[in-house]
């Protein structure tokens, strides 16, 4: 299905003002990156009529009915999944398209920063290295100690340290003022 199909389908029942179909996440960055024509898959839509009375009629007679009628066709097994949305303004999709695109971006600029981060560390240490080797090289004393590196405490870890922290607490207390 694409838009202009959605859009003549649809039209069969009433004008249509606006049509949105929403790609798959998996699709819309595949697209992005081959930047050729793909098959689009598309997870949801919204149609916007003209009239509430045919919005409601459509959303009415199409929900839980076969797409097609044609045993050739590619959507014969698919099933409409229609549903009228009172109060709905094309605003509100808006909104959440534009939101969901800051989230992106905001993730994406997080990504990057955090790479940045980590490369001006390595090269940092990369040049102090090769500071510490020429003045080892030339006989010098050097003060330079490891720097320790906290990791993240593994499952384990994290499991065994609650395992003993329960250990110790006192439930009587606990018991006691459910109970008491």
């Amino acid at each position: 299905m694409n838009i202009t199909m959605i859009r003549e389908i649809f039209s069969a029942y009433g004008k249509v003002d606006r049509v949105y179909l929403q790609l798959a996440e998996n699709d819309a960055q595949s697209i992005k990156k081959k930047r050729k024509k793909a098959i689009k898959h598309f997870t949801e839509g919204w149609v916007e009529f003209e009239s509430k009375k045919v919005a409601k009629f459509v959303a009415a007679t199409l929900n839980n009915t076969q797409i097609s009628m044609r045993k050739k066709s590619r959507f014969y097994d698919v099933m409409w999944n229609i549903k009228y949305l009172p109060r709905f303004k094309w605003i509100h999709l808006s909104e959440r398209l534009a939101y969901e695109r800051a989230v992106h971006k905001q993730r994406l600029l997080t990504e990057i920063a955090q790479v940045k981060r980590e490369v001006n560390f390595f090269s940092y240490n990369v040049d102090r290295s090769k500071k510490l080797l020429k003045k080892h090289k030339q006989g010098q004393e050097t003060t330079f100690e490891l720097p320790e590196v906290k990791q993240r405490d593994t499952d384990s870890e994290i499991r065994s340290r609650k395992a003993e922290k329960v250990q110790a607490e006192d439930r009587t207390e606990f018991l006691k003022s459910i109970f008491g």
